[in-house]
């Protein structure tokens, strides 16, 4: 069975990103049921500003709190990015986190549901450079909300109808992209 984590993108006290996160895994689970879903917090990691001297190519960690990250992300197949958008772009926790690893990011599928006063549009287009960067394929579709419309005073996420279906076509172009990547990891292994 394959395995998607739901990767918070914030670790600011208050943050929305959580509900967000938590929401986007109920609708995740109800809607691809053969798929295993799970909700990786980053906060969880206590991952400090970049602090590995070794580039993360070489997976040569010295940081307790970066093995553990490591291998929890190796545990999966594919991701679901929830990135609010800050400074139009991505969240620095989730960049800062990106930037811990390589491997186990790479020939994995991802999907984005990105929130902000402008949908977090540019958080979107930010976000697929740096997994570009990492080898990690972006699906096209994206889930996205606004801090106007699909929250209650921009602190409870009470998503609209419209904007809670746009998160489906990205589910479903994940579970795809995840499944077809499952081969390419293991020819790579192969080599």
């Amino acid at each position: 069975m394959s395995r998607i984590a739901v990767i918070t993108g914030s670790t600011r006290p208050g943050r929305n990103n959580r509900q967000v996160a938590e929401w986007v895994l109920a609708r995740a689970q109800e809607r691809q049921p053969e798929v295993e879903f799970e909700l990786v917090d980053i906060a969880d990691f206590n991952l400090p500003l970049l602090n590995e001297a070794v580039p993360a190519g070489y997976q040569q960690y010295s940081n307790e709190a970066t093995k553990e990250f490591s291998a929890r992300i190796d545990e999966f197949d594919g991701f679901i990015f929830v990135t609010p958008e800050y400074n139009h772009s991505v969240a620095p926790a989730l960049a800062n986190a990106l930037s811990y690893l390589n491997a186990e990011w790479a020939n994995k599928a991802a999907g984005i549901v990105s929130y902000g006063s402008a949908f977090g549009v540019r958080a979107v287009e930010h976000l697929r450079g740096i997994l570009s960067e990492l080898q990690v394929a972006h699906v096209q579709k994206a889930g996205m909300f606004s801090l106007f419309g699909d929250f209650e005073n921009f602190s409870v996420f009470a998503p609209t109808e419209m904007q809670a279906a746009s998160v489906d076509p990205m589910l479903d172009q994940l579970v795809v992209w995840t499944r077809a990547l499952e081969s390419v990891r293991a020819g790579a292994t192969a080599l």
